[in-house]
């Protein structure tokens, strides 16, 4: 499923999807998207971030498929999409509209669960079409909309220039990550999880970074350093919630406050306490509960109905 072996047994396992689809967005790039779960079941939409890939949200899957159609992609040059020229913000919302479009019946909607980058590409794609006609509502995992470099925590320095050309630095180095070790395991743990994380998680978290060609690790570190979407934030008029872990260094709680201020129907705010970046793996229950919760409120209660009436007969069969 990538290019290094993701773990093989266990939450964090990559299931295996009902179907694949190669979907080309409108400059040419090809995207690999997997559909699990009922054909009929209400629609969620999982973005994944920077460095990752569709295995980053394996215990969302893997959970919610059971009621659920749960739509995953890999961004551009990540998992098993291609590599392209083109980085951006504008190729973000390319990609996310065309996986819309080709995934979803016309009229349909879906819940919309970004992390990180994978927030800002729902940001980046507010006023496209698709985002508007299929959004319901949208949950935004550890992620901002501007000044990641200046405001990341990663170095221990206080905030300032020194800071920041440190920061720049480490975060778009070309430097290969190598095989996942234990010194790699901490390193990585320190730069993204909190500190109270547990092994396992860790290694997932490293299997799946590590699977990422520097290349397209250091293409998208530029983008994000350049990152302006605050104008995004501000078209997201679908209801929005937040979530954050108090020690992501990568995306303080900051940024999260500030994306609840901004959003014209943010319907929740939610920081956990001790927990990094890695919002998805770190605390898998509350973010499923949470897209879960979205897909409740604001889906087709007769969707929903019929999927849970399946997953029973399923079960009883």
């Amino acid at each position: 499923m990538s290019r290094l072996p993701h773990v093989a047994a266990g939450p964090y396992a990559p299931p295996v999807p009902a179907h694949e689809l190669t979907v080309t967005a409108a400059d040419g790039a090809r995207t690999h998207v997997q559909v699990h779960g009922p054909e009929n079941a209400p629609a969620v939409v999982l973005a994944h971030g920077w460095a990752c890939s569709t295995a980053f949200w394996a215990a969302q899957i893997r959970a919610l498929a059971t009621d659920h159609r749960v739509i995953a992609y890999d961004q551009r040059g990540h998992g098993r999409s291609p590599a392209n020229p083109a980085c951006g913000t504008e190729a973000l919302a390319d990609d996310l509209e065309a996986v819309l479009e080709a995934t979803l019946a016309p009229g349909e909607q879906a819940v919309i669960a970004g992390h990180s980058m994978g927030g800002m590409t729902v940001m980046a794609a507010a006023t496209r079409p698709a985002v508007r006609a299929h959004a319901a509502a949208v949950l935004l995992c550890s992620t901002g909309s501007s000044r990641l470099v200046a405001s990341s925590t990663v170095v221990p320095l206080g905030e300032g220039r020194v800071r920041t050309w440190l920061t720049r630095r480490v975060l778009g180095s070309r430097a290969p990550l190598g095989p996942v070790t234990p010194v790699t395991r901490r390193v990585l743990k320190y730069g993204t999880m909190g500190p109270g994380s547990a092994p396992h998680m860790v290694d997932a978290c490293a299997r799946v970074v590590h699977a990422c060609p520097r290349g397209v690790r250091h293409a998208w570190s530029q983008v994000l350093d350049l990152l302006d979407l605050d104008h995004g934030v501000r078209e997201l008029r679908m209801p929005v919630e937040v979530v954050v872990g108090t020690a992501d260094r990568l995306t303080p709680p900051a940024h999260a406050r500030a994306l609840a201020a901004a959003l014209p129907n943010c319907v929740g705010l939610t920081e956990l306490v001790g927990i990094g970046h890695m919002t998805p793996v770190e605390a898998p229950d509350l973010v499923t509960g949470k897209i879960r919760a979205l897909a409740a409120t604001h889906l087709p209660a007769d969707r929903i109905e019929n999927a849970e009436n399946a997953a029973h007969a399923e079960e009883s069969a």
